[in-house]
């Protein structure tokens, strides 16, 4: 038996010294464990078919290292760049911008500088990014989305995690929903975010479902998550930059963010509306990129809301990473805020 455990033992060691000298001898190369877990060696060149500012911008992130685990120096970082983005987002986009508290909720009130008579019925909530324990995105994904619609947005500051887990940032949002309803009819609202505030637009929807309440008349999910409970594919090949960063593959024991998740079951259908009865939803905008971290998990969600009959659509941009509509600089940024910007204009107060 000893002797069949040695024969075993070297055989994996021949195998697995095979399998390195084939991928360095051959750049392109895949291997294959016995349970189809693959080992994948490729030699990705620059992208031709994107734009040269988004080339340029694909160049300078390849040296970015692993964001911090540290909790406060996460929130100064993204603090930092947010506020400056935010200036930015000004500079391009010039609306006006007001804090105030909506049903105990602290907001951000973006108004155009010019509202046309058939907007002043409509309204849009955005949900920032950030993990759900971070501010990454508020003024920036809404002051561009309030100019371009000429319509009012409500960017909610929903309470954060690991302080306050689910459900809390749900809570809140539909706090901020109830409130609106005594203003603006459903099918004057829309509800949209990127990231977290994309995953917490359907959960949201989800949970208006469940409450009885009129639904929206919208929803705009760039970039999400529906499923809690397993890591989906683009997990474990790319990190928040696509190739570049902390790519940190989930396992299936462990395939969610516990700071969120809090003790809730991760196929809780509010948590994971992969899970719930999807039927009846307002249309759908949902965007990704193909190095996007959650392009799995975005394409398996619209996926599931074409099977419920919902008026879903799915647009997909080449070689860029997560959230890349952040960024102004690229020319794909000013598309994709047009096309997301068109969808509202179609379906709000219709």
């Amino acid at each position: 038996m000893k002797t069949l455990l040695c024969s075993l033992f070297v055989s994996l060691l021949t195998l697995a010294a095979s399998a390195q000298t084939s991928a360095a001898s051959n750049p392109d190369s895949a291997t294959f464990d016995p349970d189809g877990a693959a080992h994948i060696v490729r030699v990705v060149p620059m992208p031709p078919t994107v734009s040269p500012e988004a080339q340029q911008w694909l160049k300078q992130i390849e040296r970015e290292g692993p964001q911090s685990k540290d909790l406060a120096e996460i929130r100064a970082g993204t603090d930092a760049w947010r506020k400056k983005d935010s200036a930015e987002a000004l500079r391009l986009y010039p609306v006006k911008v007001e804090e105030k508290t909506l049903a105990g909720v602290h907001t951000d009130i973006i108004t155009p500088l010019d509202t046309p008579d058939a907007n002043q019925n409509r309204v849009l909530i955005n949900l920032h990014g950030g993990g759900f324990i971070s501010d990454s995105g508020s003024l920036i994904e809404g002051i561009p989305i309030a100019y371009l619609t000429k319509t009012k947005v409500v960017s909610v500051y929903y309470r954060l995690a690991p302080e306050n887990p689910f459900p809390a940032a749900v809570e809140d949002v539909v706090e901020v929903y109830k409130e609106l309803l005594k203003t603006y009819q459903p099918r004057g609202i829309g509800i949209f975010g990127t990231s977290a505030g994309a995953i917490l637009t359907g959960e949201v929807a989800v949970k208006l479902k469940q409450s009885g309440l009129p639904l929206p008349a919208a929803l705009g999910m760039f970039s999400t998550l529906a499923d809690f409970s397993r890591p989906a594919d683009s997990q474990q090949l790319f990190a928040l930059n696509g190739f570049s960063g902390d790519i940190a593959p989930q396992t299936s024991d462990h395939p969610h963010d516990e700071r969120y998740v809090g003790k809730t079951d991760p196929k809780d259908p509010v948590l994971s509306p992969l899970f719930a009865d999807l039927h009846g939803l307002p249309p759908c905008l949902l965007f990704t990129s193909t190095r996007d971290l959650l392009l799995s998990n975005t394409s398996m969600f619209h996926l599931a809301l074409l099977r419920a009959g919902v008026n879903a659509q799915l647009v997909i941009f080449e070689a860029l990473p997560h959230a890349f509509w952040y960024h102004f600089q690229l020319p794909e940024t000013k598309e994709a805020l047009g096309i997301m910007a068109n969808f509202f204009d179609q379906n709000l107060g219709k």
